[in-house]
């Protein structure tokens, strides 16, 4: 049987990074990759999924990623979720394994292998639940609307209020950055 892996976060700059694998154990309709998917849709795919698959879902959170990378945090996730389904066919999406041995990538995956597809949904709406949650703790920043995404939005609020506990401090955003001199 194929595990499928995906991420979802790995850009933000707020909040976690989230990698899902996936086993379908029968056939779903209506996968796709997340982001061509509405959240409408994802929300109403996510149950299904959980009910017809085996998961495993990793949460990297934004000091992991600070403290030790975005690779090693991908490479932990893929680690702990190939370990999760020893055995398996492991296939990634993407091009680049973060150097774990023994799984495939496949650019494009989460848009054309349904396990893969899967995996992006469970982490898409995962981080997003999560995003929603924690905005009621951090309310002027909105992460409801944005999700911890460099939109125009949120860094104006990052101009206005600075970073807060859950922003990726290692990130560096350029508008926010100051010139230098010469």
């Amino acid at each position: 049987m194929l595990c499928g892996i995906d991420e979802a976060g790995r850009g933000c700059i707020a909040g976690p990074l989230v990698v899902a694998g996936v086993i379908l154990n029968e056939p779903i309709n209506g996968l796709n990759d997340s982001k061509v998917l509405s959240e409408k849709q994802r929300e109403a795919l996510f149950p299904i999924i959980q009910a017809k698959s085996d998961y495993k879902i990793i949460f990297c959170d934004n000091e992991m990623v600070d403290s030790q990378g975005l690779s090693s945090c991908l490479k932990y996730a893929i680690e702990t979720i190939k370990k999760h389904f020893e055995g398996h066919d492991i296939l990634m999406d993407g091009n680049c394994s973060f150097g774990v041995q023994g799984i495939a990538t496949l650019v494009k995956a989460d848009a054309s292998v349904p396990e893969v597809s899967a995996a992006s949904i469970l982490a898409k709406v995962s981080r997003d639940r999560y995003m929603y949650d924690i905005s009621s703790h951090y309310p002027q920043y909105e992460f409801e609307k944005h999700k911890g995404y460099g939109s125009a939005l949120h860094v104006k609020k990052i101009k206005e209020f600075g970073y807060c506990d859950i922003h990726r401090k290692s990130f560096k955003i350029k508008s926010l950055m100051q010139p230098t001199l010469f």
